[in-house]
């Protein structure tokens, strides 16, 4: 039946594909964002979501509540319309930036010394922009992603992540763990989301309540010394975005590593606190957290 069910979700999402390519970028993005905001919601447990709401910002008020909830799916459904036209974010070959970065000296920086780094953010505006942008900027970097468990759908998304995206993937999981120890010792940076629920990782505060969370930043940098660098994404209107590499930082060692995976993991979520408490609005709640 799961089959079956992930089939049929294939075929309408490659229609839809089909539909965004023919009316182009803007209009696509557009019509994503009409879907994601209606249709979305049908999707995902609107009780997940307004309870990870009231943990994070706390009582708001129920238009707040909305206008979070309704640009979220809004964003959502843009973000998934946008997948059709990574090439074109990828090369701006008309011209049309559709990014600003600030603190780009803090990548020059990285280059010019052949440094190594750990590249964190979360699911914000078009998340997948993050890795991209890096690979433009000539930082050489892998990119940790989770598969789609629909496996129809996941040999095309994951075709579309090393084409335009970023070269090197590599999936979560072993084996990725062990594919991103090969790249870092062969001077890899490392790009990943922090924000998603690990089933394997430890509780650890997050926005004052305990959250299962990947100590794998931590874990990394502490092996081979690499820094750590928070980046925040935001959509600003439509189709354009700003990213910002925030200042990178060394963490400091006490020599008991499993405390100080823990004490650097949760520096990591107080920084993508402040990150979604400045940009509530496109980051994905419907995700289940605190579970």
């Amino acid at each position: 039946m799961k089959l079956i069910k992930y089939f049929f979700e294939f075929i309408i999402i490659i229609s839809l594909f089909l539909t965004f390519k023919i009316v182009g970028l803007k209009i696509a993005s557009n019509v994503g964002a009409i879907i994601g905001r209606y249709l979305g919601p049908s999707f995902r447990s609107k009780l997940i979501i307004k309870k990870n709401i009231k943990i994070a910002l706390g009582e708001i008020d129920k238009k707040k509540e909305n206008e979070i909830i309704n640009s979220m799916w809004s964003n959502f459904g843009r973000t998934f319309a946008e997948y059709v036209f990574l090439k074109d974010f990828k090369y701006d070959k008309t011209g049309f930036e559709h990014i600003s970065i600030n603190g780009t000296e803090h990548l020059d920086h990285i280059k010019k010394n052949n440094e190594v780094a750990i590249f964190y953010s979360g699911h914000f505006a078009n998340f997948e922009l993050m890795a991209m942008e890096l690979d433009k900027c000539g930082i050489k970097c892998a990119a940790l992603y989770r598969p789609l468990n629909n496996i129809f759908l996941n040999p095309l998304i994951e075709y579309l992540r090393m084409k335009y995206i970023c070269p090197t993937q590599i999936a979560k999981g072993r084996m990725g763990m062990r594919e991103i120890v090969r790249k870092l010792k062969n001077n890899y940076s490392i790009a990943l989301m922090v924000d998603q629920r690990v089933s394997e990782g430890p509780r650890v505060s997050f926005f004052n309540k305990p959250a299962h969370t990947t100590t794998i930043p931590a874990q990394l940098c502490l092996k081979y010394n690499c820094k750590l660098v928070p980046i925040s994404l935001k959509r600003k209107d439509g189709i354009k975005f700003e990213m910002t590499i925030h200042k990178p930082y060394k963490i400091e060692k006490t020599g008991d590593n499993k405390k100080d995976a823990i004490d650097i993991t949760v520096k990591i979520n107080k920084i993508l606190e402040k990150m979604i408490e400045k940009n509530p609005n496109q980051w994905i709640w419907s995700h289940n957290r605190w579970k």
